[in-house]
């Protein structure tokens, strides 16, 4: 069994890329298609979702956070759109430390990650989390001045009927400060309400509308949540509701406020009173179903547990052990829940396993770089040979078909670098944080394990999800796949497993 390499908590997590190359960088062979690779790379290794890909061509530092893609970006940190930046280095966010300061502390407010790739710093993990905490220390008074500021204005403004920022809600448009009817997307919106009171499921009017070419904005596809949202949102009827939405910290990112703080205002109706409330109530109808029907994880280890056959292992009412559905193979709680945590003890209090693995991944992070080295020279050297091929056709040194012959396995090689060496780039950015996240966290650890015999189920649960991606039942031994080292095979390090009952 392999261990599996990341944080399960930051998988599918949407995010955005930033790109500011200054015009000097671009002169110099600096690429934004090279930085834009390397930081998808990063994102596929961490299994996150790319949204958004912010650029900033030709910009200079002091022009940053007045341009358009940084209010855009901001935007889309604010509403939920994206929940981490992921950019080259610290200076192509910001231009001084006071700006540096401004950007932290904005991320930090809408509980959103930054990823800086050349200082390896991730605030989705423990390690760069010590980012925040530092930045914190340097901006305490100015944050507590401003974020009271900002938060005791909102009520009043919201009551005041200006604009808090976001895009307007589907349907309509912003137009001198005010909503204003959308021509080309309120009969989509209108549409909406009336399949659904038709065809009663989110996902079948998702459906139908792509299959009839609808689009929602961007061009995007229609989903089924996205159809709830709207269909729960009263703007469609004629109420526009403000300040109705606090952040509820990192895993569940917002909550709706208590219906007296939230502020309506009157806009154009898209539908009629009696269509909107004939669908909402089927809406919360099928929520009160949904309530009705979910069932608390009762088990530490509910969904993590695999046997060996392939199949899942469940614990069946009244029953005391994990069970196999396909092969029927058992193992019993308690005994599963003390071999896992004699496991995590001892990988995170262990001094010679962490130190064993802080070498291996250092040795396996120098002969990544060397490797990069040796491909990034190669690259150069492609684009000279390129670049005195060109000079020599101009000079009618050579024919149009010598030059042919000898450029297709330039370009092909070339072609094969722009790609490999951003990748590489990425997997040296993961071993990097990583090893950072691993040592952060064994000074952690023990204070962690002393306060397990005190910790209540929902807080236990909380740290399995957080370091358990899987376990395996064996006849004879219990594999678990964890989630905050780096991959086994990756670093040749032997894999282990703990012995069964």
């Amino acid at each position: 069994m392999k261990t599996v390499p990341f944080p399960k908590q930051n998988q599918s997590k949407p995010v955005g890329i930033w790109i500011r190359v200054s015009t000097d960088d671009q002169a110099k062979g600096d690429s934004p298609e090279h930085h834009e690779r390397r930081a998808q790379a990063f994102a596929e290794s961490r299994d996150w979702q790319v949204k958004e890909v912010y650029r900033l061509l030709g910009v200079s530092g002091k022009d940053v956070l007045d341009h358009p893609e940084t209010k855009r970006m901001m935007a889309d940190i604010r509403r939920g759109h994206i929940s981490g930046l992921i950019f080259s280095k610290l200076a192509r966010l910001a231009r001084n430390t006071r700006q540096l300061l401004e950007v932290a502390d904005f991320f930090k407010t809408h509980n959103a990650d930054l990823v800086s790739l050349q200082e390896s710093i991730d605030t989705s993990s423990s390690a760069g989390r010590f980012f925040y905490t530092m930045i914190a220390g340097m901006a305490e008074w100015e944050r507590e001045e401003i974020g009271g500021r900002v938060a005791a204005s909102i009520p009043v403004r919201a009551k005041l009927g200006k604009p808090l920022g976001g895009s307007a809600p589907y349907g309509f448009k912003w137009q001198d400060k005010q909503l204003a009817i959308n021509d080309a997307e309120a009969p989509t919106r209108k549409l909406i309400h009336e399949m659904f009171i038709q065809l009663g499921r989110f996902k079948a009017v998702a459906k139908e509308l792509n299959d009839r070419g609808f689009r929602a904005r961007k061009g995007k596809l229609w989903t089924g949540p996205a159809i709830r949202w709207l269909l729960r949102d009263p703007s469609a009827k004629g109420l526009h509701r403000k300040n109705y939405i606090k952040s509820h910290g990192r895993g569940n990112r917002w909550e709706l406020k208590d219906p007296s703080e939230v502020v309506y205002h009157p806009v154009p109706a898209i539908v009629t009173e009696e269509v909107w409330d004939r669908a909402y109530a089927m809406v919360e109808d099928k929520k009160e179903h949904r309530q009705r029907k979910a069932r608390r994880t009762i088990h530490l280890f509910a969904g993590l547990v695999n046997c060996e056959c392939g199949g899942k292992m469940y614990v069946r009412p009244n029953t005391p052990k994990y069970r196999c559905h396909e092969c029927m193979h058992k193992i019993p709680i308690v005994d599963l829940e003390a071999i896992v945590l004699e496991h995590l003890k001892g990988y995170l209090l262990s001094p010679e396993e962490m130190a064993g693995y802080l070498v291996k991944a250092d040795d396996t992070l120098r002969e990544k770089e060397t490797l990069l080295g040796t491909l990034q020279v190669e690259r150069e050297g492609s684009q000279k040979k390129i670049a005195r091929l060109y000079q020599d056709y101009s000079d009618e040194k050579l024919t149009g078909e010598q030059f042919n012959r000898l450029f297709a396995p330039l370009d092909v090689r070339l072609k094969q670098l722009d790609e490999e060496v951003p990748k590489l780039q990425a997997t040296i950015d993961v071993l990097k944080i990583d090893a950072l996240s691993a040592d952060r966290m064994h000074t952690e650890s023990k204070s962690l394990f002393d306060r397990w015999p005190h910790m209540d189920f929902d807080e236990k649960r909380r740290v399995v999800e957080n370091l358990v991606m899987k376990i395996v039942v064996g006849k004879g031994d219990v594999a678990i796949d964890l989630a905050y080292f780096p991959s086994y095979e990756a670093l040749n390090i032997e894999e282990r497993t703990v012995p069964g009952p």
